[in-house]
C-alpha cells in the first residue's frame, strides 16, 4: 500500500467518524477482545488485572464475534491477561475469525513466555500480527517491572524468527515507565525489525492500577509527558516507532472484556454484554474516542498480505 493510499484511507475514516455523530451508529472497526484476565506475570503497571477468572464458552464467544462482524468489525486483537494460557480457545477463535468470519486482520498480544512454535505452525496461516510485550532489553529491569523471567529477551528473538518463518507480522509493544524511560533500545529494535513498535506512556486506570486497594498500583511508575517525549525522540530514527501518549491511549481503544462487555475508560460501568443487548446498544453505554483512534494510527496495513515476500533476514 502506498503512502498516498494510506493517507487517503485515514482521511476518509476520520471524515466518516466525525460525521457519524458521537452516539449514533458507531462502527467497531477494530476490537480488542480481552477474553481472560488471568496472567502468568505480575506487571506492576497492568491496567487489566485478574479480578476474575471468567472465560466465555467457545459457543458464546463465537456468537459475540459474529455480532461484531455484522456490526462492521474488520480487525480483532486477542489479549488478556495472557492469551496463550488458553491455547485451545485461542486457536479455535483465530481460525473462526479467518475461516468463517473472513476478518481482514487477526492479531494477538502476548508477553511471549508461553508462545510455542507448534501453535504458530498450526494456526499461523490465520494470524496476521503477533505483538509481543517487552519493556526492556535489560533482564534485571524486566524482572523489576514484573514481566521478566531471566530469558524474556532471548524468547523475543525466538518469536521474531518464528514470525518470519510463518509469514506473520511481528510487532513489539513497550510500556515506557519510571524504570525504562532512560534506556536506549535502538540497537535491539534495528536488529529485531518489528513492522510496528508501539510505545505506550504508562497509564493509570481507575479501579485497575490506581491505588493500594487494587491488585496493581502503578502510580510509582508514572513518568511526565516530557520524559515520554524524550524517550520517543531518542528512538525517532526508528521508522516502526508508533508513540502513544496518555492523551491518545486512554479512550481510543475499543475493549471487550471477558464477559463480552465494552469497557469504559471514562470511569463509567461496563456496558451490558453484547450477547444480551447487541453491539449497537452496548456501544451506546460507553465512551469510545473514534477521532483519537484515527489520530493514533488505529488504521494501518494490518493484513499480512501486505508483507513483502522478500523480507531481508533479521539482523542478528
Amino acid at each position: 500500500m502506498s503512502v498516498l493510499i494510506y493517507l487517503i484511507i485515514v482521511f476518509l475514516a476520520f471524515m466518516v467518524f466525525t460525521k457519524r455523530g458521537a452516539r449514533n451508529g458507531q462502527v467497531p472497526i477494530s476490537v480488542n477482545y480481552h477474553f481472560s484476565r488471568v496472567c502468568n506475570k505480575e506487571c506492576l503497571f497492568c491496567f487489566h488485572t485478574a479480578t476474575t477468572s471468567h472465560i466465555e464458552s467457545i459457543e458464546n464467544a463465537k456468537k459475540g464475534l459474529l455480532l461484531l462482524k455484522k456490526a462492521g468489525m474488520k480487525k480483532i486483537n486477542f489479549a488478556g491477561g495472557e492469551p496463550f494460557l488458553y491455547p485451545k480457545f485461542l486457536g479455535t477463535m483465530i481460525d473462526f475469525c479467518k475461516d468463517v468470519l473472513r476478518l481482514e486482520s487477526v492479531s494477538i498480544v502476548t508477553n511471549g513466555s508461553l508462545a510455542r512454535e507448534s501453535f504458530l505452525r498450526n494456526h499461523g496461516h490465520n494470524i496476521d500480527i503477533l505483538a509481543v510485550s517487552c519493556d526492556s532489553f535489560n533482564e534485571a529491569t524486566n524482572i523489576k517491572i514484573g514481566r521478566g523471567s531471566g530469558n524474556q529477551v532471548e524468547k523475543l528473538y525466538e518469536i521474531a524468527a518464528w514470525c518470519q518463518k510463518y509469514n506473520i507480522k511481528f510487532k513489539l509493544n513497550t510500556v515506557v515507565n519510571k524504570y525504562n524511560h532512560l534506556e536506549n533500545m535502538n540497537e535491539y529494535i534495528s536488529a529485531l525489525q518489528p513492522f510496528r513498535w508501539k510505545c505506550f506512556q504508562v497509564l493509570i486506570v481507575a479501579g485497575e492500577n490506581d491505588s493500594d486497594d487494587t491488585l496493581r498500583n502503578a502510580k510509582s511508575l508514572v513518568i511526565s509527558d516530557d520524559e515520554f517525549d524524550q524517550f520517543c525522540q531518542r528512538h525517532s530514527d526508528q521508522r516502526c516507532l508508533v508513540p502513544e501518549p496518555n492523551r491518545l491511549m486512554a479512550k481510543s481503544y475499543l475493549i471487550l472484556d471477558e464477559y463480552m462487555r465494552f469497557l469504559d475508560r471514562d470511569g463509567k460501568q461496563p456496558s451490558k454484554s453484547i450477547l444480551e443487548v447487541g453491539v449497537k446498544d452496548a456501544l451506546k453505554a460507553v465512551y469510545w474516542d473514534e477521532a483519537a483512534f484515527v489520530e493514533r494510527g488505529g488504521i494501518y496495513e494490518w493484513n499480512k498480505s501486505s508483507c513483502s515476500t522478500e523480507n531481508k533476514e533479521l539482523e542478528w
